[in-house]
């Protein structure tokens, strides 16, 4: 079965960065589309970064210019690196998959303190 495990979420201070990873399983990672999404409290769930299995790469208008999606097919591992962190980009982030139904992994917390 399709398993999406996040790391790397943390607290940093704004201006700061981190770099989170989705290590993907039980599925054909190469070519899956894959992305990320982050839910603030109160706030619904909201696209982040998706990169295609051609490399294809779309970002949230908050967030561009400072995170960049990447993969690592030989690893079946999705990188989000974030830079120049904001208080606003506090959130629950989360790796999915889109194959035409979606899968979630559980979901790292990003805290960015002022």
């Amino acid at each position: 079965q399709v398993q999406l495990v996040e790391s790397g979420g943390g607290l940093v201070q704004a201006g700061g960065s981190l770099r989170l990873s989705c290590a993907a399983s039980g599925l054909l990672f190469s070519i899956a589309a894959m992305g990320w999404y982050r839910q603030a409290p109160g706030k619904q769930r909201e696209l982040v970064a998706r990169i295609t299995g051609g490399g294809f790469t779309t970002y949230g208008d908050s967030v561009k210019g400072r995170f960049t999606i990447s993969r690592d097919n030989a690893k079946n591992t999705v990188y989000l690196q974030m830079n120049s962190l904001k208080p606003e980009d506090t959130a629950v982030y989360y790796c999915n998959y889109d194959s035409g139904r979606d899968y979630w992994g559980q979901g790292t917390q990003v805290t960015v303190s002022s």
